[in-house]
């Protein structure tokens, strides 16, 4: 039997014995571990970009330096910039898209047609995003209600958007006469010299950033591409978010067609050209998973404009097209290996 003065003591001499026992080290929280690796990989991405800036100085410190340059890259970069926002948010759940390019086309030269072109700016404008949300509506119900693999509707959609591209021209280019569009590309349209249509991708790329990252929708799209079973199971509709997120992408694809008519002033069945492939790209090179269920919108723009500087730096050293396309090749090359040795320290 024991009394109360030494159940006392026992008591004493275990809460001795916890106090004294080695305390593991804490764990950082993942959501600490996941700020700590978007920031790395940031500034990863700065250091290249910044490399590459220095580069094209030494090489070409006229041609490369000049404020019209800088102009010229960050208006070339906001057409596809805008695009990838949309691709990175349909690999990150876990899709893909190949018929950007081929939607760009579609509504840029749909948009400048005779009959559009009459009701001004808004017609142009309303008609290219509507003809982007409608193919992306396409895609969208063919992959989450039709079951379809993503890269074999959106590869029936390139083909069928650009051969309908090609219909509506007849091979020609359509000249875009309403001045108020054409005017976005004018040095009096600038903005304390930012160019109009670097302030629309601006735009795009922080709502993008605030939809990933502070809504339910971006929470909801990471959990598909991360796992859609475990997400179902959570009370997610899987098959409504996918169609909700080529939907985004064909949105966007809408707006870039739309900026692409103001920098050429004019529709062609050609616009978009390996769209496809550039966002794609761009969205590796910001660390967005192939696989789904990681990526950043800040790391997409920051591929985006490493891809643009590298051309334009090409472009001015007089290096033929071949041999940018073979670099970009061995960037994204090198970007996938990254990744996958990532992905595996992780696991381990």
């Amino acid at each position: 039997m024991t009394t109360p003065a030494s159940k006392a003591d026992q008591d004493g001499r275990e809460a001795a014995t916890v106090l004294a026992a080695p305390k593991e080290p804490s764990k950082p929280s993942s959501r600490r571990l996941t700020f700590f690796r978007a920031d790395t990989q940031t500034l990863s991405l700065l250091g290249v970009l910044i490399a590459l800036i220095v580069a094209g100085g030494i090489t070409k410190p006229d041609n490369f330096l000049a404020v019209d340059n800088f102009q010229l890259m960050i208006t070339q970069a906001s057409v596809i910039g805008v695009v990838t926002v949309g691709m990175t948010f349909v690999i990150i759940s876990g899709g893909i898209d190949l018929s950007v390019g081929a939607i760009v086309a579609l509504a840029s030269v749909w948009a400048t047609t005779v009959a559009t072109q009459e009701f001004g700016f808004w017609g142009i404008l309303f008609t290219a995003i509507l003809v982007g949300v409608a193919c992306g509506l396409v895609n969208g119900v063919l992959i989450a209600f039709g079951r379809m693999v993503p890269f074999i509707a959106t590869l029936a959609m390139l083909a069928s958007a650009r051969g309908l591209a090609l219909q509506i021209t007849d091979g020609s280019t359509q000249s875009v006469t309403v001045t108020s569009v054409v005017e976005l590309n004018y040095k009096d349209s600038y903005v304390l010299g930012i160019p109009p249509l670097a302030l629309i991708f601006a735009g795009v790329a922080v709502i993008g950033w605030l939809v990933l990252n502070r809504t339910t929708f971006g929470r909801r799209t990471v959990a598909v591409g991360g796992n859609d079973e475990a997400a179902r199971l959570a009370g997610i509709d899987v098959r409504r978010q996918r169609l909700y997120v080529y939907l985004l992408s064909g949105l966007c694809c809408g707006i870039a067609a739309f900026m692409l008519i103001a920098l050429t002033s004019s529709g062609q069945n050609t616009n978009g050209n390996l769209y496809e492939l550039d966002a794609i790209a761009a969205c590796i090179i910001g660390g967005t998973l192939l696989s789904g269920g990681r990526g950043t919108i800040v790391g997409a723009v920051l591929g985006v404009l490493i891809f643009q500087t590298i051309t334009n730096i090409f472009y001015l050293n007089n290096l033929e097209t071949a041999t940018q396309q073979i670099a970009k090749g061995a960037i994204i090359v090198v970007a996938v290996l990254v990744q996958n040795r990532t992905s595996r320290n992780q696991t381990t």
